[in-house]
């Protein structure tokens, strides 16, 4: 459903181009959810006995899998101390009848929301929400702050607040206008061991244990669609991940370096690794401090590519010309050894990798220099194709007038 750029902005009635810009706006524009009495996702409750199994066709996505996984389940918890809500996404792996496993790496939100429940001596209450407005599954995505309400964003991106009901079994509350919700526990100390399992760069890990959950009430439509993500290297997962990351990436740099223009965490790049940032007019050794924020922020990123804002960061012929007309290897490359791996990476060794700047920028006196002024048509003559051809019949490059 949205396994282009193209469809994910339009889903949120914005242009391809515009989709940046909307997701920064939203982040810092959160508008906040409202409670109403009912909603269709509570038309039909199943209470105990539960078989998940049996009740929704979630599919087995790969031979050497142990199972099949809920893929598009958004897991919505509180703060057991603060009452802040979380939104995320967590695989869950079904086990058979009321249990599942939740897969969860030991730094995400939700994992931190459930050691702080254990110490209280209690299991988390979460409800696993399927069938969501895109904006909800961006907004999910998000790399915010533990205590950032993501359903704000998502009522920014659609203009208007999200409607949340209450759950039947745990004390919170979900979009009513979603199609499934499972109402569950989540169990620090119990655990299952998961096997092998696929992920967003295509291949498979090996995790060890993940985390037991426990339904106890299951509501849905009355005519319920059951949604699911294309796991693996698959462009749905790959771009939902990577536009979210790069909105997130994009407004922590600019809070350092507000010349920061925009920031693209490429498709190619498993929407998770390889992050492309531009900016406008680089001053000398920015390009570096940059990429360096960027590492710094995101983790899981392990090649940063630095332009300036006249290059487009989604298209990748732009970058790669940036990277041939610009980059000096003996000055611009930045390689960091012996970095602490993100545990899904599968190029690690002995848990460490080396990260990889390319800092592709003009320099300073570029500006002044005839020789390194973009070759291109006069603009009279520009202007006059434009007015009787349209904007596509302009290289791209020309109608950029860099």
């Amino acid at each position: 459903m949205l396994n282009t750029r193209r469809k994910i902005a339009s889903a949120l009635g914005a242009s391809e181009a515009d989709l940046h810009r909307r997701l920064l706006e939203a982040i810092d524009t959160g508008i906040e959810p409202v409670l109403v009495d009912a909603g269709p996702v509570m038309e039909t409750t199943v209470r105990a006995p539960i078989d998940v199994a049996k009740l929704l066709p979630v599919p087995t996505w790969f031979e050497k899998e142990s199972g099949p996984y809920i893929s598009a389940g958004i897991v919505i918890a509180k703060d057991p101390v603060t009452g802040a809500r979380n939104v995320s996404i967590a695989r869950m792996l079904v086990l058979g009848g009321d249990r599942l496993m939740a897969g969860i790496a030991p730094n995400h939100h939700l994992s931190q929301l459930m050691y702080k429940a254990h110490a209280l001596g209690r299991n988390l209450e979460i409800a696993i929400v399927i069938g969501n407005h895109p904006a909800v599954l961006v907004a999910s995505q998000l790399y915010l702050s533990l205590g950032f309400d993501e359903l704000t964003v998502a009522g920014s991106l659609l203009a208007q607040p999200i409607e949340l009901v209450r759950c039947k079994t745990v004390d919170l509350e979900v979009p009513a206008h979603a199609e499934i919700v499972l109402e569950a526990t989540l169990h620090a100390d119990e655990e299952v061991n998961e096997g092998l399992v696929s992920e967003f760069h295509g291949f498979y890990m090996r995790y060890g244990p993940g985390q037991l959950v426990r339904v106890t009430s299951v509501s849905h439509r009355a005519q319920p669609i059951y949604q699911a993500i294309s796991l693996g290297y698959e462009p749905e997962h790959v771009l939902l991940g990577g536009e979210a990351i790069a909105a997130g990436l994009c407004r922590a740099l600019r809070a350092v370096v507000p010349n920061v223009a925009a920031v693209a965490v490429t498709e190619g790049g498993m929407g998770r690794f390889h992050a492309v940032v531009s900016i406008h007019r680089p001053r000398p050794g920015e390009g570096k401090r940059v990429a360096l924020l960027a590492f710094g922020q995101v983790s899981i990123l392990k090649m940063v590519t630095v332009v300036d804002s006249d290059i487009d960061v989604h298209d990748p012929r732009q970058v790669e010309w940036s990277i041939a007309a610009r980059m000096r290897a003996d000055e611009d490359v930045l390689v960091i050894p012996g970095v602490k791996a993100d545990r899904c990476d599968p190029s690690s060794e002995n848990g460490t990798l080396a990260k990889l700047a390319l800092i592709a920028t003009s320099r300073p006196g570029d500006a002044n220099d005839e020789t390194r002024v973009f070759a291109k048509a006069p603009d009279a003559i520009l202007k006059r194709v434009k007015e009787t051809f349209g904007t596509n019949s302009i290289p791209k490059e020309a109608s950029d007038a860099r």
